[in-house]
């Protein structure tokens, strides 16, 4: 039998995998360069790994690499991750930030006069493709050591639609502005009252109808320093829609808001089309990017890894894949299971009647904010086991209400009766990252006994995907992140409720939950010491969102 021929398809002989090694966990000066040692590419002598003492992150070679996974188990910081990508997409590389980094394929296609909405996990690539849509980011195909020039790209996308929009993005100058995506980090970059700032930017003279759509009237006056995370969100969408551009770019603008302020929100994002308009969103929220967009497209890959932007679907087939998992076109799956949502007639059961042994009772509270807001809570009472959400619009007094509750705010003096003394573990709505501790650090400081219990990990700290971010310093973590370390605090304390502000938002809380309020020994609320963390305990958990 003769030689076996060399293929003369080049697709076959490029990458499959690719290779990410993390800065934030790679120490070599820390380690005994195990994944340099281990790997049986270095033993033939290839340089596969390189690595010193001196360097502050490993180098890997995916053109060497082998894919056997030896490194990756041999790692004492979990620093490594080589993956196997579902098809070849070398070809379709769009941007990548250097070796062994983040790496996005394909870019979704804006079209003039229509809204796409961009749909996927955090962490995926969606920020880096607005980056690259607004002119603010130039793709570098994947060639991060010699990036290629205007010319090249053009080349690259011709014959789509891409090339005629970076044609005209580069020719015709157009004007991108983009809605960040953390909008707690606008008053370190704008200073100046609400009304000051619009009427600066004001190039549309739609001003006056935006304040009434978007609610800003009540702090038409504040200075957005003091705003709140609702009120900064429909600011920042306000100074966007008041500008004058060529394409809009809105990074998760529901986030903060209400059901009623979101749909608001979204109707004025559609206004801003017309011809020639580009209009791109990133959400989370389905029913708004339902309401909102007119075709979508979905990113798929490995957070922080590698990210694929798929081909533009109509808005109900592109949720539908998303909820699903699996693309149609490209017959792949990029999620084991689907997702969906489950609706139960029952809410009450005998099983769960049984397991509620306490009941807590709180008396009339009334709450006077220097006259401009008054709250009035009539008298309630709760049980373990149970969870309660409480639903309202942003400013009705939700979190004065946790708030009073859980002691951190004192009620006025004509409440009738008194507030019985809650062991109370308090997530706030609002925390900015101060601690110069590393989440490790911090949960050993504030949940000890808890985060090294076997069923707390498994419970809380597994789903919240902790582990892989322990070593990373508080300050430095993203939005998302710090919201999942803050949760895990408030879940790791030991009390007699559990409060939480706005589970599921992209806040940036800094470090742990409130001080705790010193409990009493009372028929209402018997005081327990917890010397561990257990599924047994009877907690209520009272969550406020909008």
């Amino acid at each position: 039998m003769g030689p076996k021929k060399k293929s003369d398809n080049k697709v076959e002989d490029q990458l499959t995998r690719i290779a990410i090694i993390s800065e934030d966990r790679c120490r070599p000066k820390k380690c005994r360069h195990e994944c340099r040692k281990s790997c049986p590419v270095v033993k033939i002598g290839k340089l596969c790994i390189e690595v010193t003492s001196a360097n502050k992150v490993a180098f890997l070679s995916e053109e060497l690499c082998i894919g056997c996974g030896i490194c990756v188990k041999k790692c004492p910081f979990e620093a490594i991750m080589i993956i196997n990508l579902p098809k070849n997409l070398e070809k379709e590389t769009t941007h990548r930030y250097g070796p062994n980094t983040f790496k996005l394929h394909r870019l979704p296609v804006p079209r003039p006069g229509q809204v796409l909405g961009l749909v996927g996990t955090n962490g995926i690539g969606k920020s880096t493709a607005l980056k690259i849509l607004s002119g603010k980011l130039k793709p570098n195909l994947g060639h991060f050591k010699s990036p290629p020039d205007w010319h090249d790209i053009l080349t690259y996308f011709r014959g789509s639609e891409l090339q005629n929009y970076f044609t005209r993005l580069l020719e015709d100058n157009l004007k991108a502005i983009i809605k960040p995506q953390y909008v707690d980090h606008i008053p370190r970059a704008v200073n100046g009252a609400v009304q000051e700032v619009l009427t600066k930017r004001d190039q549309r003279g739609k001003m006056e109808h935006l304040m009434n759509m978007l609610d800003l009237g009540p702090v038409w006056e504040r200075n957005v320093g003091d705003l709140s995370g609702g009120e900064l969100q429909r600011f920042a969408i306000g100074v966007v829609c008041v500008q004058e551009g060529d394409i809009y770019m809105f990074d998760e603008p529901s986030s903060y808001l209400d059901v009623k302020q979101r749909l608001n929100a979204a109707q004025v994002i559609r206004e801003l089309l017309g011809v020639g308009k580009y209009v791109v969103v990133v959400e989370h929220d389905l029913s708004v990017l339902d309401y909102l967009s007119d075709f979508i497209c979905c990113l798929y890959g490995k957070p922080g890894a590698y990210g694929v932007v798929t081909l533009p679907f109509s808005v109900r087939e592109g949720i539908n894949i998303f909820l699903a998992g699996f693309v149609p076109t490209e017959n792949l799956r990029f999620r084991e299971v689907s997702l969906t949502f489950k609706v139960s007639d029952n809410t009450t059961s005998r099983d769960d009647e049984k397991k509620k042994f306490n009941r807590f009772n709180y008396p009339d509270l009334n709450k006077n904010q220097n006259g401009k807001f008054m709250l009035h809570v009539e008298a309630g009472d709760f049980t373990d086991s149970e969870i309660i959400v409480m639903l309202g619009e942003n400013g009705t007094g939700k979190t004065t209400f946790i708030r009073m509750l859980a002691g951190v705010l004192a009620p006025d003096e004509d409440t009738r009766g008194e507030i019985p003394e809650f062991n109370v573990s308090y997530k706030p709505q609002k925390i900015s990252p101060k601690s110069e501790m590393s989440v490790r650090a911090m949960l050993h400081a504030k949940i000890r006994e808890s985060y090294m219990h076997p069923q707390f990990v498994t419970d809380v700290m597994k789903p919240m995907m902790i582990d892989n971010i322990m070593d990373q310093d508080v300050k430095n973590l993203s939005g998302g992140e710090l919201q999942r370390v803050a949760i895990t605090l408030c879940l790791g304390k030991a009390p007699t409720s559990t409060s939480s502000t706005s589970p599921v938002r992209t806040s940036t809380p800094s470090s742990a939950s409130s001080p705790l309020r010193p409990s009493s020994a009372s028929s209402c609320t018997p005081r327990r010491r917890r010397s561990s963390w257990s599924t047994t305990s009877l907690w209520p958990r009272i969550w406020r969102t909008v």
